[in-house]
């Protein structure tokens, strides 16, 4: 296990959202589905957009520029235009602290 790098508290992110995150210096998007938190590299693959400003339909994120869609839980792409996937990353909460592995 990498280590784990405190990235916001759970009253910084209520259920069904999400927000832009650092992690030894690489953005990524976290999400909160029904209390359950999931993290993927923010940038689409397609032309970069930023995944945590796009909107949330159960566990898959659409890109706010050309609507590419990523599944939350593991960064597989779902739809076009993208073709590659992002990288996902292990979530951990300690109490009220959200940590991801880095």
């Amino acid at each position: 296990m990498g280590t784990l790098v405190k990235v916001a508290e759970k009253k910084d992110l209520p259920a069904g959202s999400a927000k832009a995150v650092e992690v030894n210096g690489k953005e990524i998007a976290l999400f909160n589905v029904d209390d359950k938190y999931y993290a993927i590299d923010n940038a689409c693959t397609h032309v970069g957009g930023s995944l945590a400003e796009g909107s949330v339909d159960g566990t898959e994120v659409t890109c706010p520029l050309h609507g590419a869609t990523f599944d939350i839980t593991n960064g597989k792409v779902t739809g076009e235009p993208a073709e590659d996937d992002v990288k996902g990353y292990n979530v951990i909460v300690e109490g009220e602290d959200i940590k991801i592995e880095g």
